[in-house]
């Protein structure tokens, strides 16, 4: 167990323990104590990275007990971590699983993949699903896929302009009995469509949400809404035509111009805040930062005008934790970083050795320009413990006995042969490099499981707090 953990308590013993029922909907259910001043009324809002691979996924859980809980999956990788992890963790101990937001940041298959298991299963509900807007349609090709761009008259600039705005647009592209064939956006989508739980779709950007205060909030999640906490949603910037009709400046090449136009987060939380940074690449990064201090070009770094320019920017995305852009990739901006200035970096990133995730160099760029004399790095893929030996040792064992084989060998010896290559095939993570943040908008604690015989050790943990001149530092 960790800070902040829900606990179902069935009652307390005459020495001031609780007894808690553990997973009581799982297959196996206990019956476990805990002393009572260990414990509390109120619970810290949580933000889980899973471990997902290559690819991003993220579960936040807000303080709020019972029904006022919102449960928000922010990705979902691009294979079935996520649904397992939604299954056991929240299948435990609830019957309902209709989650309050899935956030498809944008339409890259290591980001929304994973909600094809979850979106198919009629177990899994949502009150809304997000979308940066850019919904991929059924056809071979690059900007085709979300009905191609075209320039400004006026100013010479190409957008994307046919944008999914609301479920119409949904439904016109993906509804049943629409041929999607093997693209899997559109199946993606079509199962989502199919789910009688999942209630609405929107896109979700800067001109699309609660406008408050001069920002864009997701919609309940606004200071106005008095959870305690908000969720300001600072990218996609959307751009008005003449006419009034959205739509997403064309950035760079196709890849280039749906990853620039992730969706954003950044969680308010009392003095803490998180930013969740999608899959933004250093042409991005220069057009939000122009954006949002009204520069028509990227000053000279080290000049007044590029310092002025990082002090207005982090006014908007100034952050204490930050979700590390596109799996730790080097396609970023030391202009961004500087703006960020998180004390606390989290990579999301797997094994897959044509991406190279995290750069080393970018790991390099991150320590010199976070929060601090040392600001902490944590990496899904560098947290994550494998049985590199003993799958080698199991192997070498396989292939003395294949080679010993004659064609009289027994069926008993060839179907343990093969019983033993299938437990090979397994997955060899034994730790899986799930990060967990939680904060009560005081204290901020990160962590990851370690492995370890300790049956109490199970923890590797970093806390944050502020001190009496606000500024932030390891506990």
């Amino acid at each position: 167990m960790l800070w902040g953990d829900w606990l179902n308590v069935d009652g307390e013993e005459a020495d001031g323990w609780l007894r808690v029922n553990w997973a009581p909907n799982s297959d196996n259910p206990e019956t476990l104590f805990i002393p009572k001043d260990h414990t509390s009324d109120t619970r810290p809002l949580e933000i889980i990275f899973l471990d997902v691979g290559q690819g991003d996924g993220a579960v936040l859980i807000t303080p709020e007990q019972d029904d006022g809980e919102a449960i928000i999956v922010i990705d979902a990788g691009d294979n079935a971590n996520m649904h397992t992890f939604l299954s056991k963790r929240f299948g435990a101990y609830k019957d309902d699983l209709q989650f309050h937001a899935a956030i498809i940041t944008h339409p890259d298959e290591d980001h929304y993949g994973g909600f094809d298991s979850i979106f198919s299963t009629p177990r899994f509900g949502f009150d809304i699903v997000y979308h940066n807007g850019l919904a991929e349609r059924p056809v071979s090709g690059t900007f085709e896929k979300v009905g191609g761009h075209a320039k400004d008259a006026a100013t010479g600039t190409s957008y994307v302009s046919d944008l999914a705005i609301g479920k119409p647009q949904i439904e016109a592209l993906f509804a049943d009995g629409i041929d999607v064939g093997s693209f899997v956006f559109p199946n993606v989508m079509q199962a989502a469509l199919k789910n009688p739980k999942i209630k609405d779709f929107a896109i979700l950007s800067t001109e699309h949400g609660v406008k408050e205060n001069q920002r864009t909030w997701m919609p309940g999640f606004a200071p106005s809404d008095n959870r305690g906490y908000s969720i300001e949603v600072v990218g996609p910037v959307v751009e008005l035509d003449g006419a009034g009709k959205p739509r997403l400046r064309k950035i760079g090449s196709y890849g280039e111009t749906k990853n620039g136009h992730s969706v954003l987060l950044r969680l308010h939380y009392e003095k803490f805040k998180v930013l969740f940074g999608g899959d933004l690449n250093d042409k991005a990064e220069k057009f939000l930062l122009r954006h949002y201090t009204g520069k028509i070009r990227m000053p000279q770094k080290g000049s007044d005008a590029y310092r002025e320019m990082i002090d207005e920017a982090a006014k908007w995305f100034r952050s204490d934790i930050m979700k590390v852009c596109h799996h730790g990739s080097e396609k970023v901006t030391d202009a961004f970083l500087e703006t960020v200035k998180p004390a606390a970096f989290v990579i999301s990133s797997g094994d897959e050795e044509g991406h190279v995730h995290p750069r080393p160099d970018l790991l390099g760029r991150l320590g010199k320009l976070g929060r601090g004399d040392t600001p902490v790095i944590l990496s899904t893929e560098l947290q994550r413990s494998t049985r590199e030996k003993e799958d080698a040792e199991m192997v070498d064992s396989l292939m003395r006995r294949v080679m010993k084989l004659k064609d009289s060998s027994s069926s008993n010896t060839r179907e343990k042969i093969m019983s033993d290559i299938w437990d090979l095939g397994r997955s060899n993570v034994s730790v899986y490099g799930t990060i967990y943040l939680k904060t009560d908008g005081k204290r901020l604690v990160t962590a990851f499981r370690i492995e370890t015989g300790s049956d109490k050790k199970k923890w590797f943990t970093f806390e944050y707090a502020f001190d009496a001149s606000d500024a932030l530092h390891l506990v």
